[in-house]
């Protein structure tokens, strides 16, 4: 029998003070993290319904390396980072993922 299949989806929405520094501590979190274990992709996305809000998205390989990724250096240090470029706390959602599949 095959395994299950568990991948965990997040999605990070933040809403920026300043946009312009926003970016540059996003874009190496979502460098770094490629690299993490359990990592099938994340992305960085601005909203183009909402001026200054970036988003970004990862799907991970299982709830454990997800989890292992919020425990991680790179993710203390984006979140570190953060201070005082937000207008409020990110939102942070976990999903699971239903029908998502990688196409390659």
């Amino acid at each position: 029998m095959a395994a299950e299949v568990q991948t965990t989806i997040v999605t990070m929405e933040f809403d920026a003070a300043d946009p312009s520094s926003l970016l540059a501590v996003l874009a190496k979190y979502v460098v770094l993290a490629r690299g993490h274990e359990g990592c099938r992709n994340i992305d960085l996305c601005a909203s183009a319904a909402t001026p200054g809000r970036m988003v970004v998205i990862s799907k991970w390989a299982s709830p454990a390396a997800q989890q292992a990724h919020f425990d991680s250096p790179d993710m203390v240090e984006m979140a570190t980072a953060c201070t005082g470029l937000l207008t409020r706390p990110p939102r942070i959602d976990l999903l699971e993922g239903i029908s998502a599949h990688d196409l390659a």
